[in-house]
C-alpha cells in the first residue's frame, strides 16, 4: 500500500512533466555545488604539490646563495681540503665528507644483514607468541630521540668499546696488511666506528620493519607452492621471498641510508669532531652534520659561515645523488621484472 499522495518511482519516470520546475533547479544547485567542491579540491592539492616543490626550490636556492661566498673564493679545492682553521679563515670540505660516507657506510654494513635476518625471522620462523613483543621493541628503538643515543654512547658505549672491542681490534690486526692500517692508533674510545655502530642501531629499526612489512606482503600460494616442491625455509626466503620484495627492500635500505647520512646529535656525541682524514675507523673525525652543529653558533664572518652552508649544500647533493641512483636502480629492476 502506497500512502496517499505519493507515487511510485515507476510512475513518476512514465508521466511526462513529472519532473516539476523546483526540482529541476535544486538538482541543477545540488550539481553546481558538487562542481565547485570538485574544482576546489583539485586546486588545493594541486596548490599542495606546487608548495613541496617551491619549498625545495628555495631551500636550493638559499644554500646556494648562503655557499656562494665560500666556494667563489676556494673553488674546487674547498671539496677536496682537509684543512680547517677558523682562525686564518681556511677552510675545507673534504673532512666532513670522508667521515659523513664512511660512517654511513660502517652503518649499512652491519645494519643491512642484521636487520634483513630479523625481519626474516619475524615472517618465517618466529613464534606467534614472541612477534608483537619483538615488533613493539623494534618500533620502541624507532622512536628513542637521537640525544639519547649520543648520551648513551659517550658515557656507556664507547668507554665499553675502549676497553674491549679496539683493543681487541687493535691486537688481532694489528700485523695484518692494510686491516693494521683500517685499526691504526690508541683505543680512544670515541671515533668513526664509534659513530658508524651507533648509527648502525639507529637505522637498524627502520631497515627491519620495511623488510618485514614487504615480506608479509609476498602471497601465501607462492611460499606454500615452493613448500610444496620440497623447498627448506631458506631457499624459499631466497628463491621467493627476495625476488619478490626486492623494491621494497631496497626502498628501506635507501631510507635508511638517508637517515645515517642527515643524523647530526648522536654522530657528534662519539665521533670525535677531529677535522682530519685518517685510515684508521677508531680515530677520531667529523661529519658534515655535526660539524654544522658544533660551530654555526659560533661562527664569526661571512666566509666562516658561507663555508658551513657550503656544507650543507654538499649535503644536500650527496643525498640527491643517493636518492636518484636509488631511484635509478628501481626502475631498472621494475623494467627487468615487467
Amino acid at each position: 500500500m502506497q500512502p496517499a499522495g505519493r507515487r511510485t518511482v515507476v510512475d513518476l519516470a512514465l508521466q511526462p512533466g513529472a519532473i516539476r520546475a523546483d526540482e529541476a533547479m535544486a538538482r541543477s544547485r545540488a550539481l553546481a555545488k558538487l562542481k565547485l567542491s570538485d574544482i576546489a579540491f583539485r586546486h588545493v592539492t594541486r596548490g599542495a604539490a606546487v608548495f613541496v616543490l617551491l619549498l625545495l626550490g628555495g631551500v636550493i636556492i638559499s644554500l646556494i646563495i648562503g655557499a656562494t661566498p665560500a666556494l667563489s673564493k676556494f673553488g674546487l679545492g674547498f671539496l677536496v681540503s682537509e684543512r680547517w682553521n677558523p682562525v686564518t679563515e681556511n677552510f675545507g670540505a673534504l673532512a666532513p665528507i670522508y667521515g659523513t660516507l664512511v660512517t654511513s657506510l660502517i652503518a649499512m654494513v652491519i645494519a643491512v644483514p642484521i636487520g634483513l635476518f630479523i625481519a626474516m625471522f619475524l615472517t618465517e620462523l618466529c613464534p606467534m607468541w614472541l612477534r608483537r613483543p619483538i615488533g613493539i621493541a623494534i618500533e620502541l628503538l624507532a622512536g628513542i630521540p637521537s640525544i639519547i643515543y649520543g648520551i648513551w654512547g659517550l658515557f656507556v658505549f664507547a668507554p665499553f668499546l675502549q676497553s674491549t672491542l679496539q683493543p681487541f681490534l687493535i691486537a688481532t690486526f694489528g700485523e695484518v696488511p692494510v686491516l693494521s692500517t683500517l685499526f691504526a692508533g690508541p683505543p680512544y674510545g670515541i671515533g668513526m666506528l664509534t659513530a658508524g655502530l651507533i648509527l648502525a642501531i639507529m637505522v637498524l629499526p627502520f631497515v627491519t620493519s620495511i623488510s618485514r612489512d614487504v615480506f608479509e606482503a609476498v602471497p601465501p600460494v607462492l611460499k606454500e607452492a615452493a613448500y610444496g616442491l620440497g623447498c627448506t625455509t631458506w631457499e624459499v626466503v631466497r628463491y621467493v621471498v627476495l625476488p619478490y620484495t626486492r623494491v621494497g627492500v631496497i626502498g628501506g635500505v635507501m631510507l635508511g641510508l638517508g637517515r645515517a647520512l642527515g643524523e647530526t646529535m648522536a654522530v657528534t656525541f662519539v665521533i670525535g669532531n677531529a677535522h682530519k682524514v685518517s685510515a684508521s675507523l677508531i680515530a677520531p673525525g667529523t661529519t658534515i652534520s655535526a660539524t654544522i652543529a658544533n660551530e654555526f653558533t659560533e661562527a664569526v664572518g661571512d666566509i666562516y659561515t658561507s663555508s658551513l652552508i657550503a656544507l650543507g649544500l654538499i649535503l644536500f647533493v650527496i643525498t640527491f645523488i643517493v636518492l636518484a641512483l636509488a631511484r635509478y636502480l628501481l626502475l631498472r629492476i621494475e623494467r627487468r621484472i615487467g
